[in-house]
């Protein structure tokens, strides 16, 4: 079992965003507010460390997160393993924080027991794994800190840039959550991710629920 307050959420936002024509993702808006702020709203209850924010660039265009921006710390773009590094070693200044949650900057629909059932289902496996749909989702996971160094090696030595092989190699606890209104692990990777998702936001919206099925504050 893994407390709250051991752990540090850690948001993915270095992506390309190819697909929609090269802009940042999180700052796309939905219903109103950006992506990031909904993911922040999700996650940050569930971080008892509180947030990081993974991402190159100007951290100007951040302004109002709750939390440091965190550039790589190993050259040449590398993805998301290497953000992942930037959490794993920012984290390790920090007394009491033993792991890391990292989930994407473009998912508005996180779950909001995350950090509790990844928490709970860390046994024989340093690495908790969401999956739903039958799908698992390689940068929503649990680390432990204790992985940074072995990451490190991975990215500059062995060159491994795939998140999913490196998980593969430490092993992980898949926890499933079952789909039902929406996925909880949508991502908006497309404009036509973004118009399902805004079409799905204002039905929750209509119905005073959300995204869980249960009533909105």
């Amino acid at each position: 079992m893994v407390d709250r307050p051991q752990i540090l959420g850690l948001i993915l936002a270095g992506g390309l965003g190819r697909r929609m024509g090269g802009v940042d993702k999180p700052l796309l808006r939905l219903g109103g507010r950006t992506l990031l702020d909904r993911v922040v709203e999700r996650l940050g209850p569930q971080c008892g460390a509180g947030l990081a924010l993974s991402a190159n660039g100007d951290p100007v265009r951040f302004a109002g997160f709750p939390g440091p921006v965190l550039p790589d710390t190993v050259p040449g773009q590398l993805g998301p393993l290497a953000g992942l590094l930037a959490g794993l070693e920012h984290a390790a200044h920090h007394p009491g924080v033993t792991h890391v949650l990292s989930v994407p900057g473009d998912a508005p629909f996180l779950p909001g027991d995350l950090a509790a059932r990844l928490g709970s289902a860390l046994e024989g496996s340093p690495i908790a794994l969401a999956a739903s749909g039958g799908r698992e989702h390689y940068t929503v996971a649990l680390w432990p800190v204790e992985l940074r160094g072995d990451l490190r090696r991975s990215l500059v030595e062995r060159d491994e840039r795939r998140v999913g092989a490196f998980i593969a190699r430490h092993g992980a606890t898949v926890v499933e959550w079952l789909v039902e209104r929406v996925d909880p692990f949508l991502n908006v990777n497309t404009p036509e991710d973004l118009a399902a998702a805004a079409e799905f936001d204002r039905g929750l919206v209509q119905t005073g629920r959300d995204a869980e099925g249960l009533p909105s504050a």
